[in-house]
């Protein structure tokens, strides 16, 4: 659908577009799923009967959200006999999406990772409460479980994702100088400057899905990940030449990242977890081809929560 839509049902669906491809994105960590649980959503928007619908945005809400579930349900066996690790599809964010520090960290790629951690239902359940702010009484009617289920669920996500995602105050000036010192140092292939920007204990994760080459297992250490880095510059990678290759500073998921491109596809992107300090404790590159579709379009979403 673009431009405005005359059917006021049409018009109702396109107010409320952005916020059903928010929650089904944070659900399922894919903007290509995302997109086809939003279209599917339309579809069922379409034939129902629209005169019992007291509160659209709701109603909407909990279509786009069993969607997402029945999706993520029967992705998680492909996740778990996925070659490599397996990180969520990136996708280029506006300036904008920083302003809210909540809705760019749960759009991060370090939470997107966390919440592939969770059962599909704590997943839903976490997102639809401490991202969107729905009551217990309203997911539980979305995920059509009962409010004490919901409740539990609650509880074992938010503990679950509280232990293995401990929130860091480096403010995002500090941030996005980082990445800056980061583009330059990997770009001239400066071991030593870039690591000064890394944790002792930072790690990489690479995510080429079996299509491209990359690291199976994490890379962990700043002497071998600030190597990896520096080797760039020098290297022929994926059949491009070092003097083809591009990068360029951009925001995504939320926050400042590169992306490499070659002649005509792109090929990379690489995404940063910051300690208080502003130094870089993980480092997410994305490289499988499938995974690059959003970034490669273009295309730069609201991933607001209001």
């Amino acid at each position: 659908m673009t431009g405005l839509p005359a059917d006021p049902d049409q018009q109702v669906f396109h107010e409320h577009r952005r916020l059903l491809f928010s929650v089904a994105y944070r659900l399922l960590g894919s903007a290509a799923d995302a997109e086809d649980a939003v279209q599917d959503a339309w579809i069922k928007w379409s034939a129902a009967d629209r005169s019992q619908v007291a509160d659209p945005k709701a109603y909407l809400t909990r279509i786009v959200s069993n969607l997402a579930l029945e999706r993520l349900r029967s992705a998680r066996h492909k996740r778990e006999t996925y070659v490599g690790p397996w990180l969520p599809e990136p996708i280029l964010t506006g300036p904008d999406a920083s302003e809210t520090v909540t809705d760019a960290e749960s759009v991060s790629m370090a939470m997107l990772v966390v919440m592939e951690t969770l059962s599909p239902l704590e997943r839903a359940v976490f997102v639809l409460k401490e991202v969107f702010g729905f009551s217990h009484a309203e997911i539980a009617e979305a995920v059509e479980r009962s409010e004490a289920a919901v409740r539990q669920a609650a509880h074992r996500a938010r503990e679950h994702v509280r232990a293995r995602r401990p929130r860091f105050a480096a403010d995002r000036s500090r941030q996005r100088q980082a990445t800056e010192q980061f583009f330059a140092a990997a770009t001239g292939g400066d071991v030593n400057a870039l690591m000064e920007l890394l944790s002792p204990d930072v790690t990489l994760w690479t995510d080429g899905g079996g299509k491209v080459r990359q690291a199976l297992r994490p890379v962990v250490g700043a002497s071998t990940v600030a190597a990896w880095f520096a080797a760039i510059g020098t290297v022929t990678y994926q059949g491009i030449e070092p003097a083809d290759m591009k990068a360029e500073l951009v925001e995504i998921n939320g926050g400042p990242g590169m992306v490499f491109s070659g002649p005509g596809r792109v090929i990379a992107t690489v995404t940063f977890d910051f300690d208080a300090e502003g130094r870089i404790t993980a480092i997410h590159n994305v490289a499988n081809p499938d995974k690059l579709q959003a970034v490669a379009e273009g295309t730069a979403y609201d991933i607001g929560t209001r």
